[in-house]
């Protein structure tokens, strides 16, 4: 599970992308995911992660988390087409339902909490 800082439920259903293989793959060839879900990319250090929605057939929401779980960025993909990086070095980035960042009111320096699963 995923929660704001606030208590509110980001995702109940969550996949951890831990491997290399993993976070290439993403959601590539996904059919569509459900609003409760989330894809946590773990990366292995901080760095700089450009996403691409090649192969994604629907839009997301891309959620850029630095590692003490802070929000450094949020961006809305559109399928096939969307690009987002973001300028700081990034520890987690959260794939989500297209339109979860704005529903949840999720912004700039926000925490966000879940277990690692990728330790």
């Amino acid at each position: 599970m995923i929660l704001k800082s606030n208590g509110k439920e980001i995702a109940t259903d969550v996949d951890f992308a831990c491997s290399l293989l993993m976070q290439i793959k993403g959601l590539m060839f996904s059919k569509r995911i459900h609003d409760n879900y989330a894809l946590v990319f773990v990366m292995r250090k901080k760095q700089n992660v450009s996403l691409h929605m090649l192969f994604v057939n629907f839009p997301i929401d891309a959620i850029y988390l630095d590692e003490n779980k802070r929000v450094m960025k949020t961006c809305s993909l559109r399928s096939w087409i969307g690009k987002c990086s973001c300028k700081e070095k990034a520890k987690y980035i959260i794939e989500t339902s297209y339109g979860k960042a704005e529903k949840m009111g999720i912004k700039t320096g926000d925490k966000i909490d879940f277990e690692n699963q990728c330790q």
